[in-house]
């Protein structure tokens, strides 16, 4: 596979993939969060098969389902042995969640879940790699979270519910 990325001034970042098997897929990633991905014709790539529009919770979606990590392929069971079935999941929060308004230290979620916040990006793009039990959790803030299926699922109630 062949990757090469360009500046779009203005607009964000452009992915242009070649595959081994001969397809050509276009990537544009958009300052403001939204994914566009183009699909080129086999025969002639500079024919448009098709287009879709992503915003950044679905292109989130899309990468945990493409990268194996909803469900791993039988030939691939050894590598994810090798993760010990670890499973990194995005939580946007909604303002309907209890957690908002909460810090992490007072949710309790590595107790309660198991599980870890690895990071928080705030809706304003601020981003907090490995934050503290101090960190307040905002609304439209994306969690990142790394557990087994188990512990996502206790981690997805406490911050619904604003506890376990």
């Amino acid at each position: 596979m062949n990757v090469k990325e360009s500046n779009l001034p203005g607009i964000g970042r452009k992915f242009e993939i070649h595959t081994r098997g001969g397809e050509k897929l276009v990537v544009i990633i958009h300052d403001d969060g939204r994914r566009e991905m183009y699909h080129f014709e086999h025969d002639d790539p500079d024919e448009t098969i098709s287009t879709i529009t992503l915003d950044d919770d679905e292109a989130r979606q899309v990468a945990a389902i493409v990268g194996g990590m909803t469900y791993t392929p039988k030939m691939l069971e050894t590598v994810e042995m090798a993760f010990d079935e670890l499973i990194i999941e995005w939580y946007k929060i909604e303002p309907h969640y209890k957690s908002i308004g909460q810090s992490i230290g007072g949710l309790d979620v590595r107790q309660k879940s198991g599980a870890m916040i690895i990071a928080v990006i705030e809706k304003n793009h601020t981003k907090h790699v490995s934050p503290g039990p101090e960190l307040v959790i905002q609304n439209e803030a994306t969690l990142v979270v790394v557990g087994e299926r188990q512990q996502q699922r206790l981690i997805k109630q406490i911050l619904l519910n604003g506890s376990g």
